[in-house]
C-alpha cells in the first residue's frame, strides 16, 4: 500500500524541476505537512529507544517528546516566516544569504550529512534490526538491505512529494498499530493502576554475580527507580535532571525542529504560512502520543518480562539480547512477539517497517538536497538543473551503500543506552548550531565573523567532552566509566545548556567587536524585517554557486541550448525518455519552464484563518502544560 502511494505521488506531482522535486512544488496543505513532520520524526529508533528507556527508568524520557509541543510552535510562528521570505531551499543556503561567505554554510552542510549517516540512519537500522531479529528471526543484513533499497526506490524516483504523501499514509499505520499494541499491553498488565503498583517490583529473579572477582551487582542496578512516574527529577542525582529536561532538551529540540533540514523542508513545501502553522499544530498534538504508545508499553514490558527486559547479570543479558549491559531495548519487540495475537503481529511488523522507511526516506531526501544544493554546486558551479536532479538521486544511492557498510559497526555497538547515546551526541554538537540560527534570525547585529568563530568555539568545546567520553566509554551500573569526573561528571543535558550560552556569548562578543552587516543586506532575512518591501542586496550574490540560478553568461547559455537541440528528440523518446521520466527529468518543455518566480515572497495570511490557528496553538499549549503538570 505504501509503495502504491509513493508511485501514485511520483506520477501525480511535478518532479522535473528543483522546486518540484525538493519542495513538492510548494503546494502541500496543512494535514500532509503535519503528518509528514510527525512521521519524519518518529522512526523505529523511537519505538525501540523510548520503550527501552521507559522500561529502564520510567516516564522521564517522554519529556523529549512533550518538550517538542512548544518548540514546534516556534518553528511555525518565528522561524519559517523568515525562511520563506529569504527564499531558500536548505538551511545552509539561509546562513549563506544571512552572513555571506562560504565557510559557515559548508561547515553546516558537512556536519549535517555526517550526523545523518552515522547517527540517524545507523540508529534506525539498529532499531529495525532489533525488532526484526526478535519478532521474525530474519537475517539482519537481508532485512535491512531490502528495506533500504525499497525506501531508496521511491525516494530517488518521487522526490519530496512522494515522501510527504507516503508519510501521511504511514502516520496512520504507525498510530493505529501502536494503539492496538497499547490496548493489548494494558489489558495484559491489568490496567494503568496495576502498572503503577507492579512496576516498582519488576525485579529479575537472577541477581547473583557469576564472576564475583570481576564485578558485583548493586541493588541500584536492578531495582526500578522510585521516581519512575515523575517527569521532573532531582537536579543532581536524577538520570534526567529537571533543569536539563526543561532547558537542555529545549535547546537540542530547537536545533532539531527549527534548523534541521529534514523538518524545515516539510514546512517550506506548504502552500502558505497558515498551512505551515496548522501543520505544526497537528504535529504537536501527535507528539502527545509517544508517551502512551511507546513509553508506557515499555514499562509494561518490564513488568511482564522482568527476567528478559530487566536482566542485570551480564552473562544472562548476553544470552537474551546479545549485549552485556542490559536488554531494555527489546522491550517493545518482546511485547509484539508475546502479547499480540498471531493475526495482528503482521500489523505491528508493518508499523515498524513503515516507521523505518519513513525516517530513512526523509533523511535520504533531505541529505540529497543538502549535498546537491550546497556541496555539488561548489564543485560544479555551472551545473544544469537536469544534472543537479541526477546528482541528487545518485547521492541517495551512495548513502544507501554507506549505510549498508555501516551495519556491522551498528551491530557491534549494541548497548542499553541507545536513546541516551543519540541525545548525548546531539547535546555535544547541536547547541552551537541552535545558538547561531537563533541569533541570526533575531539579532541583526550578528555578523559572519561572530557566527563562524562561535561555531568553531562551540565545536571545540563539544569535542572536548565527546571524545573523552568515547575514549573511556559511558560505562554501566555494574561497570562504571573511568572518565574523569571533571570531564564527564556534568550531565549531557546540563552540558548542552552551558555550551549553548558559551557559544551565544562568543558569537555576540566577536560580532560586536567587528564590522556590522548593513541593513540593505538583511531585508527579509531577520524576524524584525520579515515584512520589509525594500530590495535586498544578497551578500552571496557574487558568490552564488548554482549556475542554473543566476551566474551563467548569456552566450554560454546559448551554446548549451544549441548543443542540446541535437539530442532533444532522442532524450524524449525510447529508453532515454523512459529513464528521464523515471528520474524526474521531465520533457524539454517542462525543464525550460520558468521555475523561480521574480515576485517577492508572500507570508500574508487571511485574518480569520490566522486567528483560528493562533487559538488552536493556545489550546495546544494549555493541553501541554496540563500534561506536564499532571506527570511532573
Amino acid at each position: 500500500m505504501v509503495i502504491s502511494v509513493g508511485i501514485w505521488s511520483m506520477f501525480r506531482t511535478n518532479r522535473g524541476t528543483v522546486g518540484g522535486y525538493f519542495l513538492a512544488g510548494r503546494t502541500m496543505t496543512w494535514w500532509p505537512v503535519g503528518a509528514s513532520l510527525f512521521a519524519s520524526n518518529i522512526g523505529s529508533g523511537h519505538f525501540v529507544g523510548l520503550a527501552g528507556t521507559g522500561a529502564a527508568s520510567g516516564i522521564a524520557v517522554g519529556g523529549f517528546e512533550w518538550n517538542a509541543l512548544f518548540i514546534v510552535l516556534l518553528l511555525g510562528w518565528l522561524f519559517v516566516p523568515v525562511y520563506l521570505t529569504a527564499g531558500v531551499i536548505t538551511m545552509p543556503q539561509y546562513l549563506k544569504k544571512r552572513f555571506g561567505g562560504n565557510r559557515i554554510s559548508l561547515y553546516l552542510s558537512i556536519i549535517s550529512l555526517l550526523l545523518y549517516i552515522f547517527t540517524k540512519i545507523s540508529v534506525d537500522m539498529f532499531s529495525g534490526a532489533v525488532f526484526i531479529q526478535q519478532a521474525l528471526g530474519w537475517n539482519i543484513y537481508v532485512a535491512v538491505i531490502a528495506l533500504l533499497l525499497i525506501t531508496a526506490l521511491y525516494t530517488v524516483t518521487g522526490g519530496l512529494a512522494a515522501l510527504m504523501y507516503t508519510d501521511t499514509v504511514q502516520t496512520f499505520v504507525i498510530v493505529a498499530g501502536a494503539f492496538v499494541l497499547t490496548g493489548f499491553s494494558f489489558a495484559e498488565v491489568g490496567g494503568y493502576s496495576a502498572l503503577l503498583a507492579r512496576y516498582s517490583s519488576a525485579i529479575p529473579r537472577n541477581l547473583s554475580s557469576l564472576e564475583p572477582h570481576r564485578y558485583n551487582i548493586s541493588p541500584n542496578c536492578y531495582t526500578p527507580r522510585q521516581d519512575a512516574f515523575s517527569l521532573l527529577r532531582n537536579p543532581t542525582s536524577g538520570d534526567l535532571p529537571w533543569p536539563g529536561v526543561l532547558f537542555g532538551i529545549a535547546i537540542v529540540g530547537g536545533w532539531y525542529w527549527c534548523t534541521d533540514q529534514v523538518i524545515v523542508q516539510r514546512c517550506l513545501a506548504a502552500r502558505s504560512l497558515t498551512h505551515v502553522k496548522a501543520g505544526c499544530i497537528m504535529c504537536g498534538y501527535l507528539k502527545l502520543l509517544p508517551m502512551f504508545l511507546m513509553v508506557f508499553p515499555g514499562m509494561i514490558s518490564r513488568v511482564l518480562y522482568p527476567d528478559e527486559v530487566g536482566c542485570v547479570v551480564p552473562e544472562v543479558c548476553k544470552k537474551v539480547c546479545g549485549t552485556e549491559v542490559g536488554c531494555s531495548n527489546i522491550a517493545y519487540p518482546k511485547l509484539v512477539v508475546s502479547v499480540m495475537p498471531n493475526g495482528l503481529r503482521g500489523l505491528m511488523l508493518a508499523v515498524m517497517l513503515a516507521a523505518l522507511m519513513s525516517s530513512l526516506a526523509s533523511i535520504f531526501n533531505s541529505s540529497s538536497t543538502l549535498f546537491t544544493m550546497d556541496i555539488w554546486t561548489r564543485i560544479r558551479p555551472r551545473a544544469t538543473e537536469r544534472e543537479l536532479l541526477i546528482v541528487g538521486r545518485i547521492w541517495v544511492l551512495c548513502i544507501v551503500a554507506v549505510s549498508i557498510c555501516w551495519i556491522p559497526v551498528v551491530q557491534a555497538a549494541q548497548s542499553g543506552q541507545l536513546f541516551d547515546y543519540i541525545q548525548s551526541i546531539s547535546s555535544y554538537l547541536a547547541p552551537p548550531i541552535a545558538s547561531v540560527f537563533l541569533l541570526a534570525v533575531f539579532v541583526k547585529r550578528v555578523n559572519e565573523t561572530g557566527a563562524f568563530w562561535g561555531l568553531m568555539g562551540g565545536l571545540v568545546m563539544g569535542l572536548c567532552r565527546m571524545l573523552p567520553e568515547f575514549w573511556f566509554g559511558t560505562g554501566s551500573c555494574i561497570f562504571p566509566s573511568k572518565c574523569p569526573f571533571l570531564v564527564c561528571g556534568i550531565h549531557y543535558l546540563h552540558f548542552a545548556i552551558i555550551l549553548f550560552f558559551c557559544t551565544s556569548v562568543l558569537v555576540l562578543l566577536v560580532s560586536y567587536c567587528s564590522q556590522p552587516i548593513e541593513e540593505q543586506h538583511l531585508h527579509r532575512l531577520v524576524f524584525s524585517l520579515r515584512h520589509s518591501k525594500e530590495e535586498r542586496v544578497d551578500l552571496d550574490r557574487e558568490q552564488q554557486s548554482p549556475g542554473w540560478a543566476a551566474g551563467r553568461e548569456p552566450d554560454e547559455r546559448t551554446r548549451e541550448n544549441n548543443s542540446s537541440d541535437a539530442v532533444a528528440e532522442l532524450e524524449e523518446s525510447g529508453l532515454c525518455g523512459l529513464v528521464g521520466r523515471l528520474c524526474g527529468g521531465g520533457t524539454r518543455s517542462q525543464q525550460e519552464a520558468p521555475e523561480v518566480s521574480t515576485q517577492m515572497p508572500d507570508i500574508s495570511e487571511d485574518p480569520a484563518r490566522k486567528y483560528a490557528v493562533n487559538a488552536n496553538a493556545l489550546i495546544m499549549m494549555a493541553v501541554a502544560v496540563f500534561m506536564w503538570g499532571y506527570y511532573a
